[in-house]
Formats: structure tokens, C-alpha cells, sequence
């Protein structure tokens, strides 16, 4: 039987919180994906139900009940057809994980740099205060240094339930 896995979200980069939600196409030895979530230090793992003849759409979550566990705000996600045969198949996503980049996170929304704009003003407009790190540590997959952000830029500016 040829295994597939397409996974359609989350995509690279994406801004998760602590449950994280996967959907994709996939086929899988007896019908069941492992999912694994980790920092290269700490790890939680799941499974999700797909089906076993074909390629099948699916849908899963993995929950990270203690959002201090993980050291690092860069995770890996990785989903594995691996019940039958542990070098299965796997894909390997980069994510960001929205609680180790902003206390409370419960979203993100998207907003548009402006010419004048720094992180710093943004910050402030958005926070309150001048601390521009979540919103540099939520967009690390395209910026590198916070004193280099462009007009028309999309920014994603992490939020929170508290």
C-alpha cells in the first residue's frame, strides 16, 4: 500500500495555541496517525483516526495542557504512519507556539506596517507598552532583525485572553 501524508494544516510558521488542530489527506497502516508536538526538550504526543483504504481526509488535535512545559516558543509537529513500522512515513512541521510567546495567547490578528512604523510603535499602539518582542518572536519566519520591517509588511500581533 503507498502512504500519504498531506498535511494542510497547520502550515509551516503557522501561530498555534494549545490545542493545536491538524487536517489533511492521508492513508495509514490500520487507519491511525501518531502526532507528536516538541521543543527538542520536552514532547506530547496523540494519535489521529484516518482511513486505512485510500486517501482519506482527516482531522485531529493534540492538547498541550501545561503551556510552560515547552523551553522554546519553535516546535516541531510531527504526524507519523508509524503503527505499523516504526520508520514509517512522517512529515515534520516548524510552528510557533503562541503561550511561550505571549502570556495568556489566545489569537493573533494580522495588521499592515506603515510607513513610520517600528516594532516599537507598534507595540504601543497595540499593547500599551513599548515590549515588541511577541509580535517580532510571532513573525520570526520573515524577520530577522526588529530594526527592519517594510511598508506593507503583514504582521501577525499575537493577543490574549487575559
Amino acid at each position: 500500500m503507498t502512504i500519504t501524508l498531506d498535511i494542510q494544516q497547520p502550515q509551516p510558521f503557522d501561530l498555534v495555541g494549545s490545542q493545536i488542530l491538524i487536517a489533511g489527506n492521508a492513508t495509514a497502516f490500520e487507519g491511525t496517525l501518531s502526532i507528536r508536538v516538541s521543543d527538542g526538550h520536552d514532547e506530547y504526543a496523540s494519535f489521529a483516526t484516518v482511513g486505512s483504504l485510500g486517501l482519506r481526509q482527516f482531522q485531529g488535535a493534540i492538547d498541550i495542557p501545561d503551556t510552560n512545559s515547552f523551553q522554546l516558543n519553535r516546535l516541531f509537529l510531527t504526524l507519523a504512519d508509524d503503527t505499523g513500522n516504526e520508520n514509517g512515513p512522517s512529515v515534520v512541521i516548524p510552528i510557533l507556539f503562541g503561550p511561550r510567546i505571549l502570556p495568556g495567547y489566545g489569537g493573533w490578528q494580522p495588521y499592515t506596517v506603515q510607513p513610520g512604523d517600528t516594532l516599537t510603535k507598534i507595540a504601543q499602539q497595540q499593547y500599551g507598552n513599548s515590549n515588541f518582542q511577541p509580535i517580532f518572536e510571532a513573525n520570526q519566519h520573515i524577520l530577522t532583525n526588529p530594526n527592519v520591517i517594510f511598508p506593507g509588511q503583514v504582521l501577525r500581533i499575537p493577543r490574549n485572553d487575559i
